[in-house]
């Protein structure tokens, strides 16, 4: 496969790696702001953090370590993970980026049979190698900025099979590459022209059934739906949520992102890992959502092609003691984006998000939208090796700088990721 990554070394059970004379940003929410270090040191043992903290409180049994890497006083932050993407689809929808420059609306592209209907033409009419080939330049792209863990989605199939492939295509896909995916059921994305105006049939018929076999085939960490007028109603994504829940299956969803149709309530009421998009939510879903602890996922890529002008209410979230994540929401109409750096410069940019609320969003916070911050996420003793070294001189970098990747190195695992 083009453009792929190896894994340097092995990393036995008893095996101690260390790596010191470096600055973390640990984001352990234990410690103030991003959770600095400095003369600090992360102690590795069987792909797991053993240590990580000033090189004087390194424990003696670890001290001794069969590999040190001498940091040189570089920037250590946890790996950046990605939410939410759309990796995998076939074609593109540059047509429409054209359209979209001439005037035409997100809703008169989907009304004309573009938008999310066109994809799905091109995605049912390749073979499952074909979607591979065609996602990993895509997915090296994403590593390449230091990320270990990536949310792919369904939902360009709208039938049972090519759902079911997208996500055999996902799975794949981390067998293929040094990384962690999280796979989303995203049948209830749109509805297909063979049941146009039918919602409710699409969703006896192919949303539910194919959750079904999913979910038995062990294709399906977690359940998503977009909620919008052109897509489905608040009744009708109440529907998924409930198989969703008979299955045992976490869910989240795509939420006031043109209209407020009370999305992210229903969201938080499901105990939803997170609601994304979010520009027309109100001040009670910010609400609801912190309560339910459910991360607000923020997705300034889709904001910026499609000029959108309301911007999600962060001083809302803010106020309201909401989590806020970031992510690129990668697909092929309306975000086309496979830089989680250049999403963070966005984030702040266009959201007027800090630097340490930025940084935050595509570590900690995004894990904890994947459901994954007891695995990764910070730089705490116990959870997997996932981190990145960085080449800069203060963390703001990587916010600051656009069209730029200081990347130095990217440890998955406790072993380095080499080209």
């Amino acid at each position: 496969m083009p453009g792929n990554k190896s894994v340097k070394g092995t990393a036995a059970a008893d095996t101690t790696t260390l790596w010191r004379n470096a600055r973390l940003a640990t984001f352990d929410p234990a410690m103030q702001g991003i959770g600095t270090v400095e003369n600090a040191v992360i102690a590795v043992r069987g792909g797991r953090i053993a240590f990580a903290g000033p090189e004087k409180d390194l424990p003696s049994n670890l001290a001794a370590a069969d590999e040190i890497t001498d940091c040189s006083g570089r920037w250590i932050t946890p790996s950046l993970i990605d939410c939410h993407t759309h990796l995998v689809f076939g074609g593109n929808r540059a047509m429409e980026f054209e359209m979209r420059l001439n005037g035409a609306t997100y809703e008169e592209i989907a009304k004309a049979g573009g938008g999310i209907v066109s994809s799905v033409r091109d995605t049912r009419a390749v073979s499952e190698d074909a979607l591979v080939a065609q996602a990993l330049p895509r997915l090296d792209t994403l590593l390449a900025e230091g990320i270990s863990t990536i949310e792919i989605k369904s939902g360009y199939g709208l039938d049972i099979e090519t759902e079911l492939k997208m996500l055999h295509v996902a799975r794949r896909l981390e067998t293929l590459r040094p990384v962690r995916i999280v796979t989303s059921y995203l049948a209830a994305h749109a509805t297909p022209a063979e049941y146009k105006g039918r919602n409710a049939d699409y969703i006896t018929d192919v949303v539910l059934p194919g959750l079904e076999r999913a979910h038995a085939e062990g294709l399906v960490d977690a359940v998503d739906g977009f909620c919008e007028g052109i897509a489905f109603s608040v009744e009708e994504i109440t529907r998924v949520f409930e198989k969703a829940r008979q299955l045992g299956l976490p869910v989240k969803l795509h939420a006031e992102q043109l209209s407020d149709l009370g999305g992210a309530k229903l969201a938080a009421s499901y105990g939803a890992l997170s609601a994304d998009h979010l520009e027309y939510l109100d001040e009670a879903g910010a609400k609801a959502l912190a309560k339910a602890g459910t991360v607000a996922v923020l997705l300034p890529g889709a904001f910026y092609a499609l000029r959108e002008k309301q911007a999600p209410p962060v001083q809302d979230l803010r106020d309201a003691g909401a989590t806020i994540a970031l992510a690129t929401d990668c697909n092929p109409g309306t975000s086309p984006l496979t830089s989680l750096l250049l999403t963070m410069n966005m984030g702040a940019t266009l959201f007027r998000m800090t630097v340490e609320e930025c940084l935050t969003a595509t570590t900690r916070n995004a894990a904890k939208a994947l459901g994954l911050l007891a695995e990764t996420g910070t730089l705490e003793a116990g959870k997997s090796a996932d981190f990145t070294i960085w080449d800069i001189e203060r963390p703001a970098e990587l916010v600051y700088r656009i069209g730029f990747n200081p990347l130095h190195a990217r440890i998955f695992k406790g072993q380095k990721v080499s080209s």
